[in-house]
Formats: C-alpha cells, structure tokens, sequence
C-alpha cells in the first residue's frame, strides 16, 4: 500500500507492506529529505496539529498496520537538520511541536498568533559561553513593543447593543443586527468618519485571509515592506547591477495609490502649554522654529485597535532660524537627550515645525498657505519626513523582515483658512519611505509636486547608475474617467501622505508640570541656561532657599536635563530626580532635597547661582540721602574713565 508523508520541505510517497516496521523505514525516509537531517530527530504524528506524536526510533518492532493505516493515509513527519542544531539545540531534546515541526521548527504557531516565551526557549550547550540564538526568519526573534503585544492579544471586535425593533431574540442571542464587527468594518469606519484603517485593524484584516488556522498550513507573514531596488542577491547568477540585471532581480512597475491604513491614528498634546512655549520663538523673533516630540504611544480608543502619540516635550535641537525656513545643525547631545527621555520612560514620537507668516493686520490673524487647492505638506517636506521614519523603523513579528513602516509622525504648525493658527499631523505612506530610500524621487520648487528622478540625471551620492522603475498613479481626468497616468516627470504630493487627527485631553495630566526654566538652544532671544537661571527656577539665593519651589520646579524636562549635564547628582540621586520630576510623589521630592549630592548643588548654586536683588532705596526715615538722576550718570561716566 501506499502511504503519504508531509514535512515542512514537501510532500512524498512511500510504498510499504503492512507488516513493514516502522523503524525499518528509515532509509527510504532519509531519501526524501534534507541531507542535513539529523536521523534521530524524525517524528511521526497522524495530525499536523495537536496528534499523537512518536519518535521514529521510538516505534521500533511496531508494525505499520498497528495504528490502522490504510492506503492512501498520510503521516506528518518532522525532523531537525544539523544547522539548526548548530544555532543552539542539543540533540536528544525533546521533541518539537507538531506546529513547530511543520514550520522548520519556527517559534510561530500555525494560527498565526504570537508563540509563548516558552515555545521560544532553546537549549544552551553545557559547554562554552551560552550563544546567541540564530533564525533564518527575521521575525521570530522580534522584540515588540509592549502596546503591540497588548493589541495583538485583542480581538478588536466592536459591540453593538440589541436593537430593540429587529432583534426577536432573547437577552442572551444573538443575531446579524447585533453581532460584533470587526474593526476594519467599512460601514462602520464610514459612519464614524474613519478615513483610514488602524495598524492592526489592517493586520487583521489580511491575517484573515493569509494565516487561517483550520487550514493546517505553516505561518506565513502577512505584511511585507515595499521593495523598489535592485536586488543585489539574484539567484540567477548573473554579474550585479550595473553589468547585468534580469526580471529576478529588478523592481516591479510602481502604482501609486492613497494608503488605506496609518501606523498612528493620533498626535496628543499633553497640555496646550507645549505648543505655546514653541511659538513664542516665532512671537519673538518671526523666524520659524523646530522641535523634536518626545512622549509615548497608548491606545487609542476612538478608533478600533487605534494608537496614539502622547507628547510631552517638545525638544529644540541646534538650528539657525529663518522667516522662511529652518537650518538644523549638528545635534552632539542628542544620545544624551534620549538617554534622559529614556529614564523619564519617553521616547523620540516625531517632529514638529511652525510656518507661520503675519498677515499684517493687526489682529494676531496669520496667512493660510496649506489647504486643499494648494498643498498640506510640501514636496521638500515630504521627503525630509520620509528619512526620519525610515530612521526610526517599527519592529513588528507579522513582517517578513522582522519590520513594518514606522510610528514618527510630523506636526506643522500653520495658518488655518480663519486666520488663526493650528496643528496639523501626517506621516509618509511606507511607499513614499521607499521611493525616497532607493533615490526614485526628489522635491521640487512647485511644493505641490513631487518630481521623479532620471536614470541619465547624477546623484551627487555616487558615480553608479540608477535604475528607475516606471511609476504611475490613478486619477479622475476630465471627463470623469478613473485613468492611469505616468508619474514623469512629476506627481501630486497627496498620493504620499497620510493624515492623523490631533487634540489635547479634556483633563490634562502631563507628566512635568513646570515650564519656568528657559528653552534649550534660544540665545537668539535671549534666553539662556546657565546656573543663573537654574536658581532663580528652583527658589535659591545666596540668603534663602525656597523648598516649595524646588519641589514644584524639579518636575521640568529640561531643568531635570540640565542638572544632569552638571555632574553633581550621583547615580542614585539622579534616578530620585527622575522619580520625582515625573511621579509627583512628595516622599520622593524631600528624600531628594535630603541628599548629600543635592546639598551640593545648591552651596553650588548660593556661590554663584542667582544673583541678589539691586538694594533698595531706603526711606527718608533713615536720614540717607536718595542719589539724583545727575549723580548716577556722573558716576557711569566716571565708571569708564580709566586712572593710567
């Protein structure tokens, strides 16, 4: 009879007797799999997921016709092959998984959900120093973030109560007018003016359709980042790019079309106080102004499975500002600011930037130059918010390169069409991401257009050639048509972006609540820090120390920040300040003001901090004479004369 057997490099035949034994099958198995097949790992299971499993070896003097085979069965087999013992396995362990066996001993289930810590543990040597685990797929060994593993565990469905006029059931039924829907529902998206999918509200809608668990078939990864380079690994062995090139190796046509989902759904501002402090650079001097966020991401629940940025800084890197644009500069202490971030349990959510120009009337009122007859985010724009999310990459264990799109978002600060000033949010589509890593696109002068590059046109990178695949986009041409056009030379920017909503809490809580100390790299307008400004901030003179305002000034970013750059907290004492700086905790705040290292700071601070208040004039009661406006000038006047 015959009998078939499935493993994870394919499916074969075997003709066999039925008072066979099973371990006498073992050569002609060895036949039909990997050379690298390790004999003593092979197992047999009558189900690919949840059966009996038994080693091969184990099944020695057991006749084939013991378990009832009939002809035509099939049998799953597994087996591990040397290289992957060399990443880490110990023969003789035991043995995997029925899911792990048909997915090369892959640490993803067949249904596609996140594999248990347990599922992913592998076996150390007894000798040498324990190794790095090693993975041909890039995904299992994805560390992701903590609100990604929450949301994965969600089903995301959205409740609907009992409609009273439909629904015949009882309490406890259930029927199509009150089933739960899933999160990327379009009627449902509609009527909440949901113009475009959540991250995982996406994911579950093509997980659905690529991973089905009743199916039996190992995981594949549903998401896969957008490619539009020559591959450099061609197996076709042909010499690389430029001396020779095939369909293998070269990129597809490119089509470009609005994304239907966003990696963030939300920008939050912790407090309208964040974007009043920016703008008051731009109130003081007209020069434009940037700002890199930092906060967290949470869950964001006007939108299914939605996530939000949460800020709660806005840091102002070294620039040189301008009425029509911004120059960055090179940023040594930005290690150091994420460091510090880092501690604060913030991270680096996006940037931000002010446009902003008087409409001269007198009013505060300022011009509208972004709307829908002209453009939301220019060309030059686009393409600096597309490097900053591809430096800024999302891990994500549904990808087949362990990583999908980015989470950094881009704010403006601009005119609205009344006059007065707001707060857009965007990203980059991930094929924008792309076409600015592979050189495809370039800004232009008109900001509305994006222009496509030329194969024959240098770089000014490098001296190889480019290859440039044809782009094109959809649009309704004038007679109402949906036709294809070709994006060369240039294209509308609107087929890259991606619009957020964006607010402040009803209730705002942030997480420092003090903005008295000056803003970093504000010389231009006279704003400084130094120990000065450190003292008067935190209350302290060469005669008194005010504790209630250190405890108050403490819970600032950037004073927090400048404290830590002067070195005289010690280890300990710098992670109290972070404690107290953000978890308001009074018992914290005084063992802070207690330490040695901040009795230090502030002897620093009383020698040459803040600097006493002018005397002032004393009462005629006292018989002393008031100077007169004459003598105080004969006195500067004479202050410059030199004695020599």
């Amino acid at each position: 009879m015959l009998l078939r057997f499935r493993g994870p490099h394919g499916t074969f035949r075997l003709e066999v007797q039925p008072e066979d034994d099973f371990f006498a099958l073992k050569p002609k198995l060895l036949e039909h799999l990997p050379k690298n097949t390790d004999p003593s790992s092979i197992t047999l299971s009558n189900k690919a997921a949840h059966g009996q499993l038994r080693r091969l070896r184990d099944l020695k003097g057991v006749p084939i016709s013991a378990p009832g085979l009939s002809h035509g069965d099939i049998l799953f087999i597994g087996y591990r092959q040397d290289d992957q013992l060399s990443n880490g396995d110990v023969e003789g362990a035991h043995p995997p998984t029925t899911a792990a066996k048909l997915s090369s001993s892959s640490s993803a289930p067949l249904n596609g959900h996140p594999a248990r810590h347990a599922d992913n543990q592998r076996l150390v040597p007894a000798r040498g120093p324990p190794q790095e685990k090693k993975s041909r797929n890039p995904w299992e060994n994805v560390k992701q973030s903590a609100l990604d593993d929450k949301l994965d565990k969600k089903d995301g469905k959205i409740s609907r109560p009992r409609d009273a006029k439909m629904c015949r059931h009882g309490l406890k039924g259930m029927c199509d007018y009150c089933t739960p829907l899933e999160p990327f529902n379009p009627s449902y998206l509609e009527q909440k003016k949901i113009k475009h999918l959540s991250f995982h509200s996406y994911l579950r809608k093509i997980n659905s359709t690529t991973n089905r668990p009743e199916s039996g078939s190992s995981y594949v990864p549903p998401l896969g980042e957008p490619f539009y380079r020559v591959r450099t690994d061609c197996p076709a062995g042909h010499p690389t790019w430029p001396e020779g090139i095939c369909t293998k190796c070269q990129p597809s046509a490119i089509t470009l079309q609005p994304q239907q989902f966003r990696m963030v759904d939300h920008v939050e501002f912790a407090t309208p106080d964040l974007i009043n402090t920016f703008l008051d650079f731009w109130r003081k001097s007209g020069a434009q102004r940037i700002g890199y966020l930092y906060g967290r991401y949470d869950e964001y629940e006007e939108v299914p499975l939605g996530v939000k940025a949460v800020v709660e800084v806005i840091y102002e890197p070294p620039q040189v500002d301008e009425v029509d644009g911004v120059t960055l500069q090179d940023w040594g202490d930005e290690a150091k600011t994420d460091a510090i971030a880092s501690l604060c349990g913030l991270q680096k959510v996006g940037i931000i930037f002010t446009d902003l120009i008087d409409a001269g009337s007198g009013d505060g009122k300022v011009v509208c130059k972004r709307h829908m007859d002209a453009y939301f985010l220019s060309s030059l724009e686009i393409v600096f918010a597309a490097r900053l999310q591809a430096q800024h990459p999302k891990p994500s264990r549904w990808s087949d390169t362990g990583r999908f799109g980015s989470d950094f978002v881009t704010c403006v600060v601009s005119g609205d069409e009344d006059g007065g000033i707001g707060v857009s949010a965007f990203q980059v589509s991930n094929s924008a991401v792309e076409m600015v890593r592979a050189n495809i696109i370039e800004p232009s002068a008109e900001p509305s257009v994006m222009l496509v590059q030329d194969e024959d046109e240098p770089d000014g990178v490098s001296t190889r050639p480019r290859y440039i695949p044809e782009v094109f986009y959809r649009k309704i041409n004038e007679h109402g048509a949906n036709v294809q056009e070709n994006a060369k030379p240039a294209f509308p920017v609107e087929y890259l972006l991606v619009t957020l909503t964006h607010g402040f809490p009803s209730q705002p809580q942030p997480l420092f609540r003090s903005h008295d100390f000056p803003v970093e790299n504000r010389e231009a307008t006279g704003e400084t820090q130094d120990v000065h400004a450190l003292a008067r901030a935190l209350g302290i003179s060469r005669s008194e120390v005010d504790q209630d305002k250190e405890i108050q000034a403490i819970s600032d970013f950037r004073l927090v920040g400048f404290i830590h750059g002067m070195g005289v907290l010690g280890q300990d004492e710098e992670g109290l300040l972070f404690q107290a700086a953000t978890q308001h905790d009074l018992a914290l705040a005084f063992q802070l003001l207690s330490s040695p290292g901040w009795a230090t700071l502030v002897a620093i601070l009383q020698e040459s901090g803040e600097r006493p208040p002018k005397r002032p004039l004393s009462d005629l009661s006292e018989g002393r004479r008031f100077p007169s406006a004459v003598d105080d000038r004969l006195a500067k006047r004479f202050k410059g004369v030199s004695l020599r």
